[in-house]
């Protein structure tokens, strides 16, 4: 009897020892300066051959700067050199920062997650799906089976549409909420609930505006504008002072030039550029301007399970819940899923990929990426100023930063 009790005692202390094994293995691991040099590298080497005319990139390891970066230039024209502070516009990189505003007040007790749109905005009763999306308005419409829900604005499951995407109704979609007419994010929605859904709520994973929508619901809980929202509750608690949807002059002159490809696909000034003063439609699918050390303060504070110098932004079980796979097999890129406002990676070997399950992370359209990696205490950064968009220098980041671990 005694020594089956040893014997339990025995196992019982290897599975232990194992767990404590394994999490310290993932505490001391550390980058390799040397080896990150490869990642410097090859960057400098795209910036050579034409393809991005800069970039910055910034990596925490373990709650410490671990490197960072600076490439090329802010500007071709002028060559000017690309700064540690430079100011990119995130496009959607703004859904992460909104979601975690939205989560805020969830967690005040605003909403539950299963409530429908349509209790708070009445505008989204009634809803209609478009028959043949490729015909537009014209193709027909049939009644929604269902009410959208805040879960599916989250999960970008509701059947809105983002307007971006080729087709008529999604020309339809874009020229309606994206007029130059709307002052303000409301304007944009009314309009957005007058065109068809992409797809039945619930039905479809699709990438969409409905941040957009969680912006104008901030705006109704709070009382508050969204910019006041994220300032007071964000911005200002995270030291985030390069953030925000209008730029000083100050600001406004370390504002990264956009690049895009001429038809003879070489690098050039983007004839038109993004203003930097005078929004007042504070959107969440895509409006607001950064910076790596900005951005790298959001980051840090989600992968600090929602603390901040002391303050607890948010929990850790709202964390939780925003950065585990909520589709269920909608999202159809291999290995990952999508939480609320994140993508997730969710079966490694699926992914064909180096990184770790339970990474989340996004992207902006203008060529900017981040990744969080709980597994690894791993935050990386690439910010570049580039249309149209493409995620190889997502996939390279992850790559190169990866294989620095030793």
């Amino acid at each position: 009897m005694f020594k089956n009790h040893l014997r339990l005692l025995f196992i019982a202390l290897l599975f232990l020892g194992n767990g404590v094994i394994s999490q310290t293995l993932h505490q001391k691991t550390k980058l390799s300066s040397e080896r990150l040099e490869r990642y410097d590298n090859y960057l400098q080497k795209e910036i050579d051959e034409g393809r991005i005319a800069g970039a910055v990139t910034l990596i925490y390891k373990n709650d410490e700067q671990a490197h960072q970066k600076t490439l090329g230039y802010s500007d071709l024209d002028s060559k000017a050199p690309m700064k540690a502070d430079q100011i990119f516009y995130i496009q959607s990189m703004t859904k992460p920062i909104i979601t975690t505003a939205f989560m805020m007040l969830y967690e005040e007790g605003h909403f539950l997650l299963n409530d429908p749109v349509e209790k708070y905005l009445p505008w989204f009763k009634d809803l209609k799906v478009a028959v043949d999306p490729s015909k537009g308005i014209a193709g027909g419409t049939v009644p929604a089976k269902s009410k959208i829900t805040i879960a599916m604005l989250l999960s970008h499951t509701s059947g809105l549409s983002h307007g971006i995407a080729a087709g008529k109704l999604e020309e339809e979609i874009r020229n309606a909420i994206y007029s130059p007419t709307h002052q303000t994010i409301e304007s944009r929605i009314k309009a957005m609930v007058t065109m068809p859904l992409i797809g039945q709520p619930g039905e479809q994973w699709y990438y969409s505006a409905s941040p957009d929508v969680l912006s104008l619901l901030i705006e109704y809980f709070s009382g508050m504008t969204t910019a006041e929202f994220l300032q007071k509750r964000l911005f200002d608690p995270l030291g985030m002072t390069d953030t925000g949807y209008n730029l000083n002059e100050e600001q406004a002159s370390r504002m990264a030039t956009l690049h895009t490809y001429n038809q003879e696909g070489k690098l050039v000034k983007a004839p038109r550029q993004t203003p930097t003063s005078g929004n007042t439609v504070f959107a969440g699918a895509n409006a607001l301007f950064s910076s790596a050390p900005d951005y790298a303060k959001f980051a840090q504070m989600l992968l600090n399970g929602g603390k901040w110098n002391g303050k607890q932004i948010l929990s850790p079980k709202t964390i939780e819940i925003m950065t585990i796979d909520q589709i269920d097999g909608l999202y159809k890129a291999p290995g990952q899923g999508f939480g609320f406002g994140f993508a997730v990676m969710t079966d490694l070997a699926d992914s064909n990929a180096l990184g770790s399950e339970g990474t989340f992370y996004w992207s902006g359209a203008f060529c900017t990426y981040f990744f969080i990696d709980p597994k690894e205490n791993l935050i990386s950064i690439m910010m570049t100023q580039t249309a149209p968009f493409s995620g190889f220098y997502e996939q390279k980041m992850r790559q190169m930063v990866y294989q620095a671990i030793e």
